[in-house]
């Protein structure tokens, strides 16, 4: 069993409460836009694993260091990480094809900051979008995921809510 974060869009901004709502979780994952290593740097300090990768507005050692997509398995769950890849019925173009070849059961990805939950019945997988942790682009309420994959289950999905914008 695997305690698992989800976060994405931080955008440069760091929030102790990261820390706090991470805490006890074996994986932390940041599907893009992380704006500075930094980010990535102080998630490691606070969990065994952090999976991170690069998103659109990201560039230099943020860009060197963390690929555009990740295919994972935790537990016995196959997991695409990615910043850019839509959601069910409206899915980037290729990227219905390459979860269908990969059989993946988890897909997560950012770029919106609109916090999504679904599932794809044609593919059989959950898709999450986590929204926006960091205070850039035009979410009201900054976002954070959790959940639990034991074995082939992925359970207690939790949402946090950060707070409102100012």
């Amino acid at each position: 069993m695997k305690k698992i974060g989800i976060l994405s869009d931080t955008h440069g901004k760091w929030d102790d409460r990261y820390v706090t709502h991470f805490s006890g979780c074996d994986e932390v994952w940041h599907a893009g836009d992380i704006g500075h290593y930094d980010i990535i740097r102080r998630l490691v300090g606070c969990v065994p694993v952090v999976r991170a990768v690069s998103g659109n507005i990201d560039t230099g050692e943020v860009r060197r260091m963390c690929p555009e997509l990740d295919i994972f398995t935790v537990e016995n769950v196959r997991i695409l990480l990615t910043h850019i890849g839509g959601y069910p019925g409206r899915w980037s173009p290729g990227m219905k094809k390459l979860l269908r070849e990969n059989d993946i059961k988890l897909m997560v990805d950012g770029h919106s900051h609109i916090l999504k939950i679904i599932y794809d019945r044609d593919l059989g997988l959950l898709h999450i979008n986590p929204g926006a942790a960091g205070d850039q682009g035009w979410q009201k309420v900054r976002t954070l995921v959790k959940l639990i994959i034991d074995g082939d289950d992925i359970r207690d999905c939790e949402v946090i809510e950060l707070a409102p914008r100012p």
